[in-house]
């Protein structure tokens, strides 16, 4: 049976505070209902589908690190660049060979790298050099 779709991922950080802002204030997501585990954390959803999960650790804790990247689907490419520049984050947009997508790259507070994937003909059809980082 092939994979449907992302289910969520786990991304284990120093900063939960600074992680959850980052994905509610930038990506949009809504920081919502976990279950009562024994650890700190927190669940961010995406409509009704909780799909990045956050764990809190101690800067010397083990463990297996962070996630490399993860990819998601997105609109409106020029409100995520104005939200980058405003935020100070250092970001990179190209696009993927074959002109079907545009792609913006952004990394968390932990050094997770953002993929964002803009499909919309509105987003492919924006000028690279607008997106420039400032």
């Amino acid at each position: 049976m092939p994979i449907m779709s992302l289910d969520h991922v786990n991304i284990c950080t120093e900063d939960l505070e600074e992680t959850v802002r980052f994905y509610e204030e930038f990506l949009g997501l809504r920081n919502g209902e976990r279950p009562n585990f024994s650890f700190p954390g927190a669940w961010l959803y995406c409509g009704d589908v909780p799909i990045v999960h956050l764990v809190g650790r101690k800067p010397d804790a083990p463990g297996t690190g962070v996630v490399d990247h993860f990819a998601v689907g997105a609109e409106d490419i020029r409100g995520y660049v104005e939200r980058a520049r405003k935020a100070g984050y250092e970001y990179e947009v190209r696009d993927v060979p074959g002109g079907r997508i545009r792609q913006m790259f952004v990394r968390d507070p932990n050094g997770v790298k953002v993929e964002l994937n803009f499909l919309a003909a509105a987003d492919r059809e924006v000028n690279l050099s607008e997106m420039v980082p400032a």
